[in-house]
């Protein structure tokens, strides 16, 4: 599943009439960098949900049969994104039962999805990595492969996880955020992370954006 319902307001005015996703990056939309690494990787089924100007979103990918994969959207409504927890869970039926890995979809980064495994008894795994400027506090603390709320030091959650549909089982229909979920999991001892240590950005605002193109744009050369 890619993430793709935010209103991406700190992106303005860039987001006023083109949702962030499609931002071009390096001469193709953000959203494509994944759809074309998740091809690469062997993942055929992918969900996008989609709230703020999510049509143009349908528009662009269609059924994604361009990239060789099967696209199916979660429509939020316009104005009405159900945070990330509400927007998986809304998804689910389109997921199935078994674990899967979701993306958020204004992120740039080369870890590689078939690394990323869940086993039995986890409810999540999640890529995490060095804590970035507008970040140094860190969300989680990584030991021994198992992540917790508390201790340092802390690396911060790079939008990428893999996840049991077991997770949101006793949650509602509704807007609601993932991070609590997690924390009660970690509580459990039923989240996993792995310290990804390659290239990542978190594409959040016009000025991450104009540097990720110089990186891509040099990195090219």
């Amino acid at each position: 599943m890619i993430l793709a319902a935010g209103r991406g307001k700190r992106m303005r005015p860039l987001t006023d009439h083109k949702p962030k996703p499609l931002l071009p990056v390096d001469g193709k939309p953000l959203i494509v960098w994944h759809i074309e690494r998740l091809a690469a990787a062997g993942i055929r089924d992918l969900v996008i949900n989609h709230a703020h100007l999510g049509q143009q979103i349908e528009g662009a990918l269609g059924d994604g049969s361009a990239w060789g994969v099967d696209i199916r959207y979660s429509a939020e409504g316009e104005g009405c994104a159900l945070n990330t927890g509400g927007g998986i869970q809304r998804a689910l039926p389109l997921l199935g039962e078994r674990p899967f890995l979701v993306i958020n979809a204004d992120i740039w980064c080369n870890f590689d999805v078939r690394s990323l495994g869940l086993p039995a008894g986890a409810l999540a795994n999640l890529v995490m990595v060095d804590n970035p400027v507008h970040h140094p506090e860190g969300d989680f603390r990584l030991a021994d492969g198992m992540l917790h709320e508390q201790g340092e030091p802390r690396l911060t959650f790079g939008g990428i996880g893999a996840y049991s549909p077991a997770l949101f089982e006793a949650c509602e229909p509704g807007a609601f955020p993932l991070a609590p979920l997690l924390r009660e999991a970690m509580h459990d001892r039923k989240v996993l992370g792995v310290h990804h240590r390659g290239r990542w950005s978190d594409v959040g605002t016009p000025q991450r954006l104009a540097e990720l193109e110089r990186e891509l744009g040099i990195s090219s050369v």
